[in-house]
C-alpha cells in the first residue's frame, strides 16, 4: 500500500511550483513554441512537449500559465502545475498525482475550466491512463512535459491514440541565444552593423552550446558537465537499468567525440568491445533521451538507407565540446553540427521536412539533403574555409553532381565569412555566411 503524503506538505511543494500565491520566475519568451501551443489550447487533445533535459520546457509551460492567466483572464487557481522532478515528492505513482489534483481541488475550489500541467511526467509510471481518463471525462486541459521521446511517442501512440498533439523543444536557435544577450537582428543592416560582437557570440555559441542556463551562468563548463550527469544517471543508466555502466559512458564520449562523422553500430560495437546489438540498443537509448542524432543516407531504396552509415550528430555542441576529446577547435565539424541543429529545429515545425545526407557511388558526400513531401528540395554542404581554390573546387563539385542528380537548378554552401555566387551552366551555387543562415537572413 502506498503511503499517502501529508496534505500540507503536498499543498506546500504546490504552491512552490504555482502562481497561486506569488509570481513565478518565466525567463525569457521563445515565441515559436508558445505560438504553436497558445493555438493548440483549446483543442481536447492532450498537449505533449518534449525535448533534451534542461532545454527549457518547464520554462516554456510558465510561460504558457502567464499568458493564460495576463492575455486569456483565466483565474490563477484555474492552474495546477506539478514538477515531478521535486525531490519532495515521494511515492511517485498515479495515486499521489490523483492525491495532488484533490489536493488542489480541495483547498483552491476552481469553477470552470481547469489546466493542469504535469512537468517531466515520465518520474510517473503508467502515467498515460491516468491522463487518458482525465481527459476523456473532460476533467481538465492537460499539457504534459518529458525529456524522453520513446516514451512520450510510442507509449502515448498506444494509449491515447489520436488523442495528444507533441511539439519538440530544442536548446536555443542562435536567434534566440542573441534574444538571451539582449540583441536582436532582424535584417542585414544590422547584422553588418553588429559584426564583430556577433563574431565573438557566434564563436561562443559554437564553443558551449545553447542550453539556456549555460548561455546566462557563469560557469559553463561545470553546468554542461552536471547536465551530463544527470542525463547518463537518470535518463540512461536508472531509467533503462543498465548494468553496463562504464559501457554507457564510453559510448557517449566516443559520440561527443565524433560529431558529425559517419558510424556503424558494428565498428562501435568492434570499438568499445561490446556486441553490435547492445551498441544498437544503447544507441537508441541515447537518441530517445536527446543525448545524440543519427542522420541516415538518402536512398529511394529502404534497404540501403538503413544498411549504409548514420552521420552521428549531438544535441548541443557545448556539450560535445566538453564531454568529447578534442584533438584542436575544429570548427568545421561544429559548424555542421549546428547546421544540423538548425534543420531540425526547422523540421519541428515543417511536418513535411525530412533530412538526409547524400553519397556519390565515389562515395563523395553532400551532407544535407532536405526533403518536403515526395521532392528533394535543398542541398546544403557546409565548409568552413572555402578560401582555398582546392577545396572550393572539391566542394562545388560533388554539389553539382547531387543537384543533377536530384534536378535542381540551386544548392548551397554554408561557410564562416565566405558569401557570394557562381553559375555552373544554368546551375547556381550560392555561398552564405553560416551567422546569416541561422538567422534566416
Amino acid at each position: 500500500m502506498t503511503n499517502k503524503m501529508n496534505k500540507n506538505e503536498l499543498i506546500g511543494i504546490l504552491e512552490d511550483w504555482n502562481f497561486w500565491k506569488k509570481d513565478l520566475k518565466v525567463g525569457l519568451n521563445r515565441s515559436s513554441y508558445l505560438n504553436i501551443l497558445e493555438g493548440r489550447l483549446p483543442s481536447e487533445q492532450i498537449k505533449v512537449i518534449i525535448g533534451a533535459r534542461r532545454s527549457g520546457k518547464s520554462y516554456i509551460m510558465r510561460q504558457l500559465a502567464k499568458w493564460l492567466i495576463e492575455k486569456k483572464g483565466v483565474n490563477k487557481n484555474n492552474i495546477l502545475i506539478i514538477n515531478f522532478e521535486d525531490p519532495r515528492f515521494t511515492g511517485l505513482d498515479t495515486k499521489l498525482l490523483q492525491q495532488a489534483l484533490d489536493v488542489y481541488l480541495e483547498t483552491y475550489k476552481p469553477e470552470g475550466e481547469i489546466y493542469v500541467f504535469l512537468d517531466e511526467v515520465q518520474e510517473i509510471p503508467r502515467w498515460e491512463k491516468w491522463v487518458r481518463t482525465m481527459q476523456e471525462l473532460g476533467k481538465a486541459n492537460i499539457i504534459v512535459s518529458g525529456s524522453n521521446s520513446k516514451l512520450l511517442s510510442s507509449e502515448l501512440a498506444t494509449v491515447l491514440t489520436g488523442r495528444h498533439l507533441d511539439m519538440t523543444v530544442m536548446p536555443l536557435s542562435f536567434a534566440e541565444f542573441l534574444k538571451f544577450k539582449n540583441l536582436e537582428i532582424t535584417n542585414e543592416l544590422e547584422c553588418i552593423r553588429n559584426e564583430i560582437v556577433l563574431k565573438s557570440f557566434l564563436k561562443e555559441f559554437l564553443e558551449f552550446g545553447s542550453f539556456p542556463l549555460v548561455v546566462l551562468g557563469q560557469d559553463k563548463e561545470s553546468i554542461l558537465l552536471s547536465y551530463f550527469d544527470d542525463v547518463v544517471n537518470k535518463d540512461l543508466i536508472k531509467r533503462y537499468k543498465i548494468r553496463k555502466t562504464e559501457e554507457i559512458k564510453s559510448l557517449v564520449k566516443f559520440y561527443l567525440s565524433n560529431v558529425s562523422s559517419p558510424v556503424t553500430f558494428t565498428s562501435v560495437g568492434k570499438f568499445l568491445n561490446i556486441s553490435t546489438v547492445s551498441a544498437e540498443r544503447f544507441s537508441a537509448y541515447l537518441e530517445t533521451s536527446y543525448v545524440v542524432f543519427f542522420l541516415k543516407r538518402f536512398s529511394f531504396k529502404v534497404k540501403q538507407q538503413e544498411k549504409s552509415p548514420r552521420k552521428v550528430y549531438a544535441v548541443d555542441t557545448g556539450l560535445a565540446n566538453v564531454v568529447g576529446f578534442r584533438f584542436s577547435d575544429n570548427f568545421g565539424k561544429l559548424a555542421e553540427n549546428m547546421v544540423f541543429l538548425e534543420l531540425k529545429r526547422r523540421s519541428n515545425f515543417d511536418p513535411s521536412m525530412e533530412i538526409y545526407y547524400w553519397k556519390s557511388l565515389a562515395q563523395e558526400e553532400v551532407n544535407f539533403v532536405v526533403k518536403r513531401n515526395t521532392n528533394v528540395t535543398e542541398l546544403i554542404q557546409v565548409c568552413w574555409d572555402i578560401q582555398d581554390i582546392n577545396t572550393k573546387k572539391r566542394e562545388t563539385k560533388v554539389l553539382l553532381k547531387a543537384m543533377y542528380e536530384f534536378k535542381l537548378d540551386s544548392g548551397l554552401i554554408i561557410t564562416e565569412d565566405f558569401e557570394g555566387e557562381d553559375n555552373f551552366g544554368g546551375k547556381k551555387i550560392r555561398y552564405v555566411i553560416l551567422k546569416k543562415w541561422l538567422l534566416g537572413l
